[in-house]
């Protein structure tokens, strides 16, 4: 069995800075070199290759660091507002991630199998079932809804590409809100 060793403090740094440089330059241009991302990040192009060996890793790396920070902003929603208004908050940035993720859905497609895509997806799952049955417990929506119901409910949510379509999508996210707390 292999042992994760743990990065060092710099290493860590550089890695953060790479993942946060690429988000920006891929999303400007996604064919913008990986040599061209380590010069922008401020690193040898060795030490962008030695987190992430091929570009797909990067791609990877960069989105579900994406996932990660709307997951937990579930978490923190669900502390500091009633359920129902932390379910719209999560799905109006889930929105503004979809959007400013345009390029990376054409790369992400490129870069992964749809078994990774599936997987990438699972902490969206689990922060979509953390709302709803945050939702449920305050009595805000029926037992009866799922989080696989939101989930479907909400779908629409990433395939947003522009500004109008953001404005109607929020309009459809209260909809959705309005009839799950009618339901």
């Amino acid at each position: 069995m292999t042992v994760a060793v743990p990065l060092r403090s710099d290493a860590q740094a550089n890695r953060q800075r790479i993942i946060e440089v690429a988000r920006a330059a891929l999303a400007g241009d996604p064919a913008t070199s990986l040599n061209a991302i380590a010069k922008l990040a401020a690193v040898g192009p060795g030490t962008l290759y030695r987190h992430f060996p091929t570009r797909e890793a990067l791609v990877v790396a960069v989105y579900r660091a994406d996932l990660e920070g709307v997951v937990d902003l579930a978490r923190d929603l669900t502390e500091q507002l009633p359920p129902v208004e932390a379910l719209r908050a999560w799905c109006r940035r889930l929105v503004e991630l979809a959007r400013r993720q345009t390029g990376f859905a054409q790369l992400l497609s490129a870069a992964t199998t749809e078994q990774e895509r599936m997987e990438a997806h699972l902490p969206v799952h689990a922060a979509i079932a953390h709302l709803t049955n945050a939702c449920i417990a305050a009595g805000a929506i029926s037992p009866d809804v799922e989080p696989i119901d939101v989930q479907l409910a909400l779908a629409f949510t990433w395939n947003i590409r522009t500004e109008e379509g953001e404005r109607r999508a929020f309009k459809s996210i209260d909809i959705v809100i309005l009839g799950l707390t009618s339901y």
